[in-house]
């Protein structure tokens, strides 16, 4: 599992508090480190689920050494609750989501997820279905700018919609990364982030429906946890926080008190959670320092509430 760094791992592990004989979920599998930092704190069970059947592939090494406690699922987190229940369980008592790009993913050029190394325009991560090339070769500029305003909350979409149009076919990462600098022009090159940044993340998000996934996921994870049980997302940019955010936010406060010129009409609705920290965590300065992708990262963690 060498290269992956799970960000923010002592406080996720303090958010769940695994204990003996609890069963957990790790939606983002990965690199795995989520899931053996679980497993080595108590005598449990862990469901390990990615949409990545590389990231399953090496997962079977970390299965060998627990056997009966680590189950491996290809899937989509989405799922995560009807996954959960063809593993015969009945409920979990913890989730832990690590969203975005696994270190494994991004690392590999022949992926397609970074801008860094030159490989083919791919980003999925469930390597199936419509592939970044097919997105920029084929959207005409308004889609483009959409997805790319929307999903990179990139200013300049429009301008790089119509690069893309005019340059296509592109099929290379560094064929993208270029066009998107070269229009930009040089006062985005002295910005602290590459000028590809927002247009890969756009592209990125889009491909794999993360932000849909996500939101899903959401609902899922309520379903599958038992009372008690926790709740813990690691998210990366503000478009993931926010969705977070604000399904906590709505699930974990009773209903507003309605008008005192209206008092029949009030409806309390019952709380799902009640958050561990009323704002999100973030990664200290030595975290940072050691693993520089995890300054962005935000934790919010949740306890279920029975129903």
């Amino acid at each position: 599992m060498s290269g992956h760094i799970p960000v923010m791992l002592a406080e996720v592990l303090e958010a769940l508090n695994p204990h003996d004989g609890a069963h957990y979920i790790d939606g983002t599998f990965g690199g795995g480190g989520y899931a053996k930092a679980i497993l080595e704190a108590c005598d449990c069970r862990v469901l390990g689920i990615d949409r990545d059947p590389d990231a399953i592939a090496r997962g079977q090494a970390l299965v060998a050494l627990y056997p009966g406690r680590l189950t491996l699922v290809h899937g989509e987190f989405s799922q995560l609750d009807r996954l959960l229940a063809d593993c015969g369980e009945d409920g979990t008592n913890g989730v832990v989501l690590d969203l975005g790009v696994s270190s494994f993913q991004f690392d590999e050029p022949a992926r397609g997820f970074s801008f860094r190394a030159d490989g083919p325009l791919d980003m999925r991560m469930s390597m199936s279905g419509e592939s970044a090339a097919d997105v920029v070769n084929t959207a005409d500029a308004k889609t483009l700018a959409g997805i790319i305003s929307r999903y990179g909350e990139e200013h300049h979409a429009m301008r790089i919609a119509r690069a893309i149009v005019a340059a296509r076919p592109l099929t290379r990462t560094a064929e993208l990364a270029e066009l998107v600098s070269k229009t930009l022009g040089p006062a985005a090159a002295r910005q602290p982030i590459h000028p590809a940044t927002r247009t890969f993340q756009a592209l990125r998000i889009h491909v794999n429906d993360e932000l849909g996934e996500l939101a899903t996921a959401l609902e899922a994870a309520t379903r599958a946890l038992k009372p008690q049980g926790r709740l813990a997302i690691v998210s990366f940019h503000s478009l993931e926080d926010r969705i977070v955010k604000h399904f906590l936010s709505e699930h974990s406060t009773v209903a507003p008190r309605a008008s005192r010129h209206a008092p029949e009409t009030r409806h309390a609705s019952a709380s799902l959670y009640r958050l561990l920290a009323s704002r999100p965590q973030s990664p200290g300065d030595g975290e940072i320092a050691n693993n520089p992708r995890a300054r962005s990262a935000k934790l919010r963690a949740a306890e279920r509430l029975a129903a």
